[in-house]
C-alpha cells in the first residue's frame, strides 16, 4: 500500500496542476499568498490539502480545527478512494462548469466541491461506526455550505454540484458516478416511512435547478430532470422529464447529459 501511494504521489497530474496554478495565482495576486501557501503550497499531497480545507471550513467553538483535521487525516489515510473521488470531482467541475477555469478553483473557492468532500469524510465515519461524529459533520456541512447530505447516503465519483445552495440528499439516497446537480435540488422522501425511502440516481444523470425527486424511485442512467420539476415515479434511462408532476417529454438528447449540461428540451447541441 505504501509503495502504491508513493508512486501515486510521484505521478499525480491533478495535484501537480493545482500546485502550478497556485504558484501562478500567488504571482498574479500577492495578497492571496498567505492563503494559497497555507491551503495548498505548504502541503505534500492533495489529501493533506483537503484535510486542511475541510477542517478550516467545519471548525467551530464546538470542535477545533485541529481535531477535525486529525479526523480527516485518518480518513484519507485509511481509504484512498476518498482522494481519488476528489480528483474525479475536480475534473468534473472543470469540464462542466463554464465558470471554472482552473483545477485550483473548486478546492479553494467552490462550496459545492468542498461540501461533497466533507460529506465523503462523514460517510467514511458513518460506515466505520462513528455515527455521532458523522452527524456532527453533517450539521457543520449544512451550517457552513448550505448543503445537507445525510452521511449514510451513497454518492459516486465525478460529481458536480453547481452553486450548491440548498441541496438536500436523504439518508437512503444513492447517487451514481458522473452526476451533475444544480442548486436547490432535493433527493427526499415522501413521508415518515423509516426504511429505504429516497431516490436512486443512475450514472450520468443531470438534475436541473430546483428539481425535487421524492421517494424510493429510480432515475435511469443518462437521463435529464428539468429545472423545477417534481419527480414522483421512476424515470427510464436516457429520457428527459419535466413538469409538476414530472412526465417524460422526450429522449435525453445525448449520451452524456451530465457532462454536456444542456438543459434545453430540444436536446443536446452537440448530438
Amino acid at each position: 500500500m505504501y509503495e502504491k501511494r508513493a508512486k501515486l504521489a510521484q505521478v499525480d497530474p491533478v495535484w501537480n496542476r493545482i500546485i502550478a496554478e497556485a504558484e501562478q495565482a500567488v504571482a498574479d495576486e500577492p495578497l492571496l499568498g498567505g492563503l494559497l501557501h497555507s491551503s495548498i503550497l505548504h502541503h505534500a499531497s492533495i489529501e493533506n490539502a483537503l484535510a486542511y480545507r475541510i477542517s478550516l471550513k467545519l471548525a467551530s467553538g464546538e470542535m477545533s480545527e485541529q481535531l477535525i483535521r486529525e479526523i480527516c487525516d485518518v480518513a484519507y489515510g485509511a481509504d484512498p478512494s476518498l482522494a481519488l473521488s476528489a480528483r474525479a470531482d475536480i475534473v468534473a467541475v472543470f469540464d462542466r462548469d463554464p465558470a471554472c477555469h482552473r483545477f485550483l478553483q473548486p478546492l479553494m473557492f467552490f462550496k459545492g466541491f468542498q461540501a461533497i468532500q466533507a460529506y465523503r469524510v462523514a460517510h467514511w465515519l458513518w460506515v466505520n461506526g462513528r455515527k455521532d461524529m458523522a452527524y456532527f459533520f453533517q450539521m457543520r456541512i449544512s451550517e457552513s455550505f448550505g448543503v445537507d447530505i445525510h452521511p449514510a447516503a451513497r454518492i459516486g465519483k465525478g460529481i458536480m454540484i453547481d452553486h450548491a445552495h440548498s441541496i438536500v440528499i436523504g439518508e437512503t439516497a444513492v447517487v451514481g458516478d458522473n452526476v451533475s446537480l444544480l442548486h436547490s435540488v432535493t433527493l427526499g422522501g415522501t413521508g415518515k416511512e423509516d426504511e429505504d425511502r429516497h431516490p436512486k440516481i443512475g450514472d450520468g444523470v443531470l438534475i436541473g435547478a430546483g428539481a425535487k425527486v421524492l421517494g424510493n424511485i429510480t432515475i435511469g442512467h443518462c437521463s435529464r430532470v428539468a429545472a423545477g420539476s417534481v419527480v414522483l415515479h421512476d424515470v427510464p434511462p436516457k429520457t428527459t422529464v419535466a413538469g409538476v408532476p414530472a412526465k417524460v417529454v422526450g429522449e435525453a438528447g445525448c449520451d452524456t447529459p451530465s457532462v454536456l449540461m444542456d438543459q434545453s428540451l430540444t436536446g443536446c447541441s452537440d448530438c
